[in-house]
């Protein structure tokens, strides 16, 4: 007669059962742990990228504000630039009118210092600075004369011409008078410079 001994193949049978169901159970629990860390380290990046995106957003924020800082800067610098040469304009024009103000006594002042003796003026006009000046005098060499102290005075450009000269008899005995008309360009400028040398031929041309 032969004997199956059933119980110990059942109880094998429970243990093998129950060693497969606490390696599912490790399996399960792994496999949650590794989707738990996965989530985390997503999280965790996706924090850090959210953090790095405000960081930047700040930046900019930061360099607009800078922007507009320096723009106002920048601003405020061409008006001051325009305002100083507004006011340099402005002192130039008042030199100018300052010099066109002294300008006609300079003027009279030279004109009747370079007279020589024995010359006399009889008429004046002016068109801007171009004097056309008419008078009398008794020899060609006080016209020469008159025409030198105007050159030197450095207030006349050089030359100053001689337009008409004529010989007018004198009356009961009196002395010829050479009546005579010259023109020359006033300047302001010259008495700050140093006059020109006098052309090689100015000589002949009054002779």
């Amino acid at each position: 007669m032969i004997r199956i001994n059933l119980l110990a193949t059942e109880r094998r049978a429970a243990k093998a059962a129950a060693s497969g169901f606490q390696a599912g159970q490790k399996m399960m629990v792994i496999g949650s742990l590794v989707l738990v860390l996965t989530g985390v380290g997503v999280g965790w990046r996706y924090w850090a990228i959210g953090q790095q995106q405000a960081q930047v957003a700040r930046d900019i924020d930061a360099a607009r504000r800078e922007e507009t800082r320096l723009q106002e800067i920048l601003r405020q610098v061409q008006d001051f630039e325009n305002r100083r040469k507004l006011l340099e304009s402005r002192v130039a024009l008042i030199d100018e009118l300052r010099k066109g103000q002294s300008a006609p006594v300079h003027m009279v002042d030279q004109i009747s210092r370079a007279l020589p003796d024995m010359t006399w003026l009889t008429g004046m006009t002016q068109t801007g600075y171009t004097l056309t000046i008419t008078g009398r005098c008794l020899t060609l060499t006080s016209l020469s004369d008159y025409i030198g102290n105007l050159e030197a005075s450095r207030y006349f450009m050089r030359p100053v011409e001689i337009i008409e000269t004529a010989v007018t008899p004198g009356a009961g005995g009196s002395p010829e008078l050479i009546q005579f008309t010259i023109r020359g360009t006033f300047q302001m400028a010259g008495v700050e410079s140093t006059p020109p040398p006098p052309p090689g031929a100015k000589g002949a041309g009054r002779g």
